[in-house]
C-alpha cells in the first residue's frame, strides 16, 4: 500500500525496491496517474488497485485537494485476503484495516508532515494561518490527526526511514520504530574527482525546502557562483533575489542534473529532511555537502573526525549558509572525493534489500509462530 504514484520521488523509489522484492504482491494506491504508471517499469504489469478518489473530478490535476476524503478512501479497500501488508506511508497508507490475522509492516517516510510538528510553517507559507479558510484547514487537520494517532494502533510494526523519524514516531504515536535507511541508486552516478569553481543546489522550489534562502545568501557573496537546477511555484520569487552570480537552469534530465553534480565542489542543502536522498547523491559523485544541520542528514553527511564528507550550518539563515561555505572554503583540502563515494556507499539499493527482507522474515517467522 501507498500514497499515490505521480512522480519517481524518494518513497516510490522504497516501493520500487518493495515491488521489486515482492513480485507476486497486489500494489495498492490512493491515486495513480494513469501516464505514470504506464511509462515505470515496476507498476506497468502489476496489480494496481486505487481508491475512489481515482474518479473524482479533476482528480488528475489536483488529487492532493481530496486530502480530507482520502482516510475514508483507504478504510474501503478491502485487503482481508492477505497475510502480509506492507504499507509505505508519508500521509494516510498506514490506515488500511487489517485484521488480528494479519501482519501489517508500515515503512514511515514520516508521518503526516503537515498535521504534526510542521503544521504551522505549512499554514503559514500556504496563507492559511487566518480567515475562515485558515480556521477550516486547522480544523481539517485537528480530525486528521485523530483518525491518524487511531490508525497507528492497526500497525504491528512500524520502520522508519531515519532515527530522526523514528522519533517523531514515538513522539506522535508513543510506538518504537526500528531504523533501515532508504535505498539510493548510488550505482546511477560516478565519482569524480576533478571539480570546479562552483556550488550546485538542486530541489524542487517549495516552500520548505529553503531554495530561496540558498540564492539570497550567495547573492551575498557575489564572488562565488551558484547553479540551482529545479522548479515550481516558486520559481520567479526566487529569480527575483538571484544575483549575476547564479545562473537558474530551471528543470533538467538526470544526465545534467548528474553532469553538474559529479563537477560542483560543493552541493548546497537547506531543508530540513527526514532523509534526504540528493545530499547522499551529491556524496555518491564525490561531492561534499554544505547542509542545514537538522533531520536525517545529520545520518548521512559526515562534519567531524577525519574523514569529513561535508559541513553543517546550524539556522536557516543568511548569515549561519554564509559561514559554513566560508568554513569549507578555508578547509576544502579534507574533503576528499573517494571519501564521499565511500560512506554514499552505506545506502545502496542492495543493502536496503537485504536489511528490509531479512526484516520482513523475521518479523513473519515470530507472527507465524504465534499463531500456531
Amino acid at each position: 500500500m501507498h500514497e499515490w504514484y505521480t512522480t519517481l520521488a524518494g518513497s516510490e523509489k522504497v516501493m520500487e525496491q518493495l515491488a521489486r522484492m515482492y513480485t507476486q504482491a497486489d500494489l495498492f494506491a490512493v491515486y495513480a496517474d494513469p501516464d505514470f504508471v504506464q511509462k515505470t517499469d515496476f507498476l506497468r504489469n502489476r496489480k494496481l488497485t486505487t481508491t475512489f478518489i481515482q474518479d473524482l473530478p479533476r482528480a488528475s490535476k489536483s488529487f492532493r485537494s481530496y486530502l480530507p476524503l482520502m482516510p475514508l478512501a483507504v478504510e474501503q479497500l478491502d485487503l482481508s485476503p492477505y497475510d502480509l501488508v506492507i504499507s509505505s506511508n508519508h500521509a494516510v497508507a498506514k490506515g488500511v484495516l487489517t485484521g488480528p490475522d494479519q501482519l501489517h509492516i508500515s515503512y514511515v517516510h514520516s508521518p503526516i508532515r503537515y498535521a504534526w510538528d510542521l503544521q504551522h510553517q505549512y499554514l503559514r507559507e500556504s496563507g492559511l494561518n487566518r480567515g475562515f479558510k485558515g480556521w477550516l484547514a486547522k480544523w481539517l487537520l485537528h480530525k486528521m490527526r485523530i483518525w491518524d494517532t487511531r490508525t497507528a494502533n492497526g500497525v504491528d510494526h512500524f520502520v522508519a526511514n531515519s532515527k530522526f523519524i523514528a522519533r517523531r514516531i514515538k513522539k506522535v504515536y508513543g510506538r518504537d520504530a526500528d531504523v533501515i535507511y532508504p535505498p539510493v541508486n548510488i550505482n546511477d552516478f560516478s565519482l569524480v574527482e576533478k571539480k570546479e569553481e562552483f556550488y550546485l543546489t538542486a530541489s524542487r522550489l517549495v516552500p520548505y525546502k529553503k531554495m530561496d534562502l540558498i540564492v539570497e545568501a550567495f547573492s551575498h557573496m557575489p564572488e562565488k557562483r551558484l547553479i540551482v537546477i529545479g522548479d515550481g511555484p516558486d520559481m520567479q520569487k526566487i529569480k527575483a533575489k538571484a544575483g549575476k552570480n547564479i545562473e537558474m537552469m530551471g528543470y533538467q534530465p538526470f544526465s545534467v542534473l548528474k553532469d553538474m553534480m559529479q563537477r560542483a565542489q560543493a552541493f548546497v542543502f537547506a531543508a530540513e529532511e527526514d532523509f534526504g536522498i540528493t545530499p547522499v547523491e551529491a556524496q555518491a559523485c564525490g561531492t561534499p555537502v554544505i547542509a542545514f544541520g537538522k533531520g536525517g542528514v545529520l545520518e548521512t553527511v559526515i562534519d567531524t573526525g577525519d574523514l569529513p564528507t561535508g559541513v553543517f550550518f546550524q539556522e536557516q539563515t543568511i548569515s549561519s549558509l554564509c559561514e559554513a561555505v566560508t568554513r569549507f572554503e578555508k578547509d576544502k583540502e579534507k574533503f576528499i572525493p573517494k571519501n564521499c563515494r565511500n560512506n554514499a556507499e552505506r545506502f545502496c539499493a542492495k543493502r536496503f534489500n537485504i536489511e528490509f527482507s531479512n526484516y520482513v522474515e523475521n518479523k513473519w517467522r515470530i507472527f507465524s509462530d504465534s499463531m500456531k
